[in-house]
């Protein structure tokens, strides 16, 4: 194995994830630090780290276990080549009856992480590559996905109760966006306007797995010019896709 641009920060956080996976709600840090021959101060470190960002989780023992990040993408590496497939495939369809960028989204804590997209023939281009994450607060994909919780469940995600602006638009407060939430509920879509970038629009519809569960989100994204003509068709055709993507085919039951 070629080393010459080898990272131990990462081969050790590695290390880490395999021992906990290993040895479940059994190892505390000074186990751990024994274990890979870490000292305590850098692997104090290294477990806040894959900590904060959901690869693992530290259990009143003070034991760890594998976090809800490790699931996700375990899971999207199996499921990943059949809902990518299709969405390519249905997405089409959708782009050839309104002719806008369609993006595929998972949320993972706070963010969405953006999966897929199928384009159409516009020639903007969009903050949200496949593989790049966004402030869920901030995009229609991630509120419609927000939209499975209870206001309860919403401030455990957001406990600082206040938003980083993204624009002059983006909602400000957890009330504000447990407002938004409320509707696109009722609505069964959501649409956001300018919230994640000055000039856009978007409208979203959840996917649901095989539990009735929103497991993705799909929307589309478009300039305010391009909204006023296609925003009506734009929410038919998101919601006919997010029903055809879905494993129950989208309706409760």
């Amino acid at each position: 194995m070629v080393k010459k641009y080898w990272v131990p920060a990462i081969e050790k956080a590695n290390l880490i994830i395999e021992q906990i996976a290993k040895h479940p709600n059994e190892l505390r840090l000074i186990d751990l630090s024994n274990r890979l021959e870490i000292n305590k101060s850098s692997m104090y470190s290294l477990l806040n780290t894959l900590e904060t960002l959901g690869w693992i989780n530290k259990e009143k023992s003070e034991t760890y276990t594998l976090g809800s990040v490790l699931g996700f993408i375990g899971s999207t590496y199996l499921n990943q080549f059949n809902i990518l497939e299709t969405f390519s495939k249905e997405a089409k369809e959708a782009i050839a009856k309104v002719d806008e960028h369609v993006q595929l989204g998972k949320l993972i804590g706070s963010d969405v992480f953006y999966i897929g997209r199928e384009e159409g023939s516009s020639p903007v281009r969009l903050v949200t590559d496949p593989g790049t994450r966004y402030p869920a607060y901030a995009s229609a994909i991630g509120k419609i996905q927000l939209s499975k919780y209870t206001y309860e469940e919403l401030e455990a995600v957001y406990p600082e109760g206040s938003f980083v602006k993204k624009t002059s638009y983006t909602v400000e407060t957890v009330d504000q966006l447990w407002e938004q939430l409320k509707a696109a509920q009722a609505n069964g879509y959501v649409v956001e306007e300018q919230e994640g970038a000055e000039g856009f629009y978007c409208v979203a519809a959840p996917v649901y797995d095989h539990n009735n569960q929103i497991a993705y989100g799909v929307s589309f994204t478009m300039t305010e010019h391009s909204w006023k003509k296609k925003k009506d068709v734009a929410r038919e055709e998101i919601m006919k896709l997010a029903r055809k993507l879905s494993t129950n085919g989208g309706h409760i039951g």
